[in-house]
């Protein structure tokens, strides 16, 4: 394929700067890029959570990965606050600015199918706990072949990160992982992972440490570093590079610029190493 895509995925923590996201994508578009969103939506779904007595519940498992519990209840909130509101708004965004948008999920065209996860651990207290209620999800394939349709008809894909299942049923997804596996899948020349923070750092949260060069070999050792909601975006950059994406960036989202800002190498890049 002769036009370079870069998926973008846009944290859903305060701070990541969406009006200034949209406006760099308009100059990319003009450069013959094709874009797809995939966003996150975090702070919206704890906020709308806790207005409707629902505060968020997150867990972490044994290997140190933090997520979002998801009962009915909550995914129907998730479902309400990232669905619609995020992906509504900055669908609005995108269109105000001359951009032929079309926000979707996993779940429209089954485009992101998962299988649901019959029970998940919690560490709790230092104890294993068994859940058995959880409406989340392992990706398993992603629908390029919908993407690629709405890329050549100009449009720029905007995802939530809600999936499908063999079922039927919605499921909340990673975003981050969610963004690994449609650029893997549509053989992304980028992954830009855009976050609060300006990328990955050796020693949280001392900015003068961010690591700028990361070999693909170094990604297992730099998980280990990683703080938090990082773990998550290491993981799926390495997901990405095994998918075949040419590389990872990730990079601040709160700044002027930020897609332009990324590519041209300011935050954490992190290549494939093999041949």
């Amino acid at each position: 394929m002769t036009d370079e895509i870069i998926v973008v995925k846009l944290g859903g923590t305060e701070g990541v700067d969406f009006t200034a996201i949209c406006q760099d994508a308009v100059e990319l578009l003009k450069q013959g890029k094709k874009l797809v969103f995939v966003h996150g939506g975090s702070a919206e779904a704890n906020s709308l959570g806790e207005s409707l007595g629902t505060p968020p519940k997150m867990i972490t498992s044994p290997s140190g990965y933090t997520s979002r519990y998801t009962d009915r209840k909550t995914l129907e909130i998730f479902l309400m606050a990232v669905n619609g509101k995020v992906n509504s708004l900055l669908t609005e965004q995108l269109q105000m600015l001359g951009v032929n948008a079309f926000g979707l999920c996993g779940l429209d065209g089954k485009l992101i199918q998962a299988t649901r996860k019959d029970s998940i651990q919690s560490i709790e207290n230092g104890k294993r706990k068994i859940i058995r209620d959880d409406y989340t999800g392992k990706i398993e394939t992603v629908n390029s072949e919908l993407l690629l349709m709405l890329l050549n008809a100009d449009y720029l894909p905007v995802i939530a990160p809600v999936a499908v299942s063999e079922k039927g049923e919605a499921l909340n997804v990673d975003a981050d992982r969610a963004a690994a596996m449609v650029a893997s899948a549509l053989k992304a020349e980028t992954l830009l992972l855009l976050t609060a923070v300006p990328g990955l750092m050796k020693n949280f949260p001392d900015e003068s440490t961010l690591i700028r060069l990361l070999p693909q070999s170094q990604l297992s050792a730099a998980s280990e570093a990683a703080q938090g909601r990082m773990k998550k975006k290491v993981l799926g950059a390495e997901e990405a590079l095994k998918g075949g994406v040419g590389r990872v960036i990730i990079a601040d989202g709160r700044i002027q610029n930020p897609i332009s800002n990324a590519l041209s190498g300011n935050g954490t890049v992190i290549e494939c190493t093999a041949l």
